[in-house]
């Protein structure tokens, strides 16, 4: 299968340095292209799996976040994971939805009101479902949270961020 990789874009704080060469992927799915119905509400909706470059120096965590601007009342959230260990290369896909992974990382919470990965599941029309990974300079001490929490929490710490985009049609 051949992998198109998204590009990745600069932290908002002009006042870190930033690698540019950081890029997420999947071996489900080229960037770009349409995610498999076992990754969606047609299908077994477990989470694909994901692979990343290595990080830049100083990385002591990551933060994930997937979600759909093209749902008709405003972005849907459709995963929220942060606290990745900073030695994580990848999520194997069928995570667990529990809010507490075993290897540390907590999952928040989703526009479904739970934790955990919910895939690709559009009313109509073909959707965009972007992946947003970033390395990050500190662990987060949050509880369950949403995505417009961990955005706040990460805000001046991103190192890096990568981006893959999936489009689904149901």
């Amino acid at each position: 299968m051949n992998f198109e990789i998204a590009s990745p874009t600069m932290s908002p704080d002009p006042t870190k340095e930033v690698q540019t060469d950081f890029e997420i992927t999947s071996p489900a799915f080229a960037n770009g292209g349409p995610i498999p119905a076992d990754y969606s509400c047609d299908g077994d909706d477990i989470s694909p799996a994901l692979r990343w470059t290595d990080p830049p120096a100083g990385t002591k965590s990551f933060a994930l976040i997937m979600d759909d601007p093209d749902a008709p009342r405003g972005t849907w959230i459709h995963w929220v994971i942060y606290n990745i260990p900073a030695t994580a290369r990848g999520l194997a896909g069928n995570l667990p939805t529990d809010a507490l992974l075993s290897d540390g990382s907590q999952q928040g919470i989703t526009s479904a009101g739970s934790t955990g990965y919910h895939g690709p599941c559009p009313p109509s029309g073909t959707h965009r479902y972007f992946f947003k990974l970033y390395a990050l300079d500190i662990p987060l001490s949050l509880p369950k949270r949403n995505k417009e929490q961990v955005l706040e929490a990460i805000e001046g710490h991103i190192l890096a961020r990568a981006e893959l985009m999936g489009t689904y049609a149901h």
